[in-house]
């Protein structure tokens, strides 16, 4: 595999050149900043999901300068390592799991990633949006299960899922409304994503204290 050649996969990307895809290269900030604003506000496996969340726009600004495959894996790495984090957090803290029950939990992510990511790709017109799909089904179905054991944080995971939809959405239509928008709508992905998962943090920092709270 040739890891420097160029990659282009996005609307707004005109050409090889390190700034040819401008807006969707500085709309990675929002990582960053999402990252910084949360630091503050939590602690523990919160402020190593923040750390990973920086990472992440770092990953993702390397991908939409350089473009090419070692820019792609920064830009995909970070994220998979922040789904795993999380599951091991919703494991320990949301159902009090063991530490060894809950790595084992976060384990079967990948399983489930690869039943469910070939039943999304049967979906018309979602292509390489499918391989996130399984994120928001699983948060759906933590929320679901958690309604009656601690329904602020289903609600607040249900929240997460809705954000996160609208972010798979504007990346699934960032090339078919290319010809309308030519910047196209993939640097949405980067903002609602953004804010997604800096409130997914919120919602297991919340979590925690009200369960710390609650054991006082």
């Amino acid at each position: 595999m040739d890891w420097t050649r160029a990659v282009d996969g996005y609307c707004e990307r005109l050409g090889p050149e390190f700034w040819s895809e401008p807006v969707n290269a500085v709309t990675n900030a929002a990582f960053v900043l999402a990252a910084v604003f949360m630091w503050r506000r939590s602690f523990g496996l919160g402020r190593v999901l923040c750390a990973i969340l920086g990472v992440i726009g770092i990953g993702s600004f390397l991908f939409h300068t350089f473009a090419q495959p070692w820019a792609g894996v920064a830009d995909v790495l970070p994220i998979l390592v922040y789904v795993l984090v999380y599951i091991y957090a919703a494991n320990r803290d949301f159902w009090r799991m063991g530490r060894w029950v809950s790595l084992g939990g976060t384990v079967l992510f990948f399983p489930f990633a690869a039943l469910t990511v070939p039943l999304f790709g049967m979906i018309p017109g979602l292509g390489g949006t499918a391989s996130y799909a399984p994120v928001p089904l699983l948060i759906a179905i933590y929320a679901v299960l958690l309604r009656h054991r601690a329904p602020a944080t289903a609600r607040g995971l249900a929240i997460g899922v809705v954000i996160l939809l609208l972010s798979m959405a504007a990346r699934t239509m960032d090339d078919p409304l290319c010809s309308l928008f030519p910047m196209g709508t993939h640097f949405l992905w980067h903002l609602l994503n953004a804010v997604m998962l800096g409130w997914m943090i919120h919602v297991w920092t919340r979590h925690v204290l009200a369960a710390r709270g609650a054991e006082r």
